[in-house]
């Protein structure tokens, strides 16, 4: 039996794909997208064949669970950020909250690092939704706070690098990324005595 096209999945079928999503949201989020796939189908007490049977590997697996997590963390961040006044503040919280969500989820910050390029879903969703971001740069720019030669391009690399030092970290010095962010915001700030 079909619907729209796509054939209807059997009860078990669908309760195992069910038992492989929650399994994989939980094991990326604990582990990162490069938790083995075996780890994740003994989690959702299925077989290895199973999972690659239904998903046919990691990058359909990350692009069934991770494009919808990545929404809601960066949505968050987002709604942080337009929840300040000050243009400047504003920017700088939405950077900020970004990177805590890195140091706090390693499948976020494994997603936003693009660390897997072959998950075309994640990929897409990650790119439009750091291009939300534009309007808070730009915003800060008209205010003279941020520094006008400063782009999007220039954001996401900033997002990328802070991903690679939570990564290298995380275990020794927790925090290490908040000095080094830090310094980057600062570099990144209009400094009045240029325009004198």
């Amino acid at each position: 039996m079909k619907t729209e096209g796509k054939p209807t999945l059997r009860r078990d079928a669908r309760r195992n794909q069910e038992r492989l999503l929650t399994a994989a949201a939980e094991a990326f989020r604990e582990k990162g997208l490069t938790v083995p796939l075996e780890e994740i189908a003994q989690r959702a007490g299925v077989s290895a064949g199973t999972l690659y049977n239904r998903f046919g590997g990691r990058e359909a697996l990350i692009d069934a669970v991770m494009p919808e997590l990545v929404a809601a963390r960066m949505d968050e961040a987002m709604r942080q950020a337009e929840a300040v006044d000050d243009p400047w503040e504003s920017f700088v919280t939405y950077v900020t909250v970004l990177c805590e969500q890195q140091a706090d989820d390693p499948a976020f910050r494994d997603a936003i690092s693009r660390q897997l390029q072959d998950a075309p879903e994640l990929t897409a969703r990650c790119t439009a939704e750091l291009a939300k971001s534009v309007r808070l740069l730009e915003r800060a720019q008209r205010s003279g706070t941020l520094r006008a030669d400063v782009t999007s391009d220039d954001l996401m690399l900033l997002i990328f690098t802070n991903a690679l030092i939570v990564r290298e970290t995380v275990e020794a010095t927790p925090d290490a990324w908040r000095r080094t962010l830090s310094f980057s915001l600062a570099g990144l700030r209009e400094d009045p005595s240029r325009k004198a």
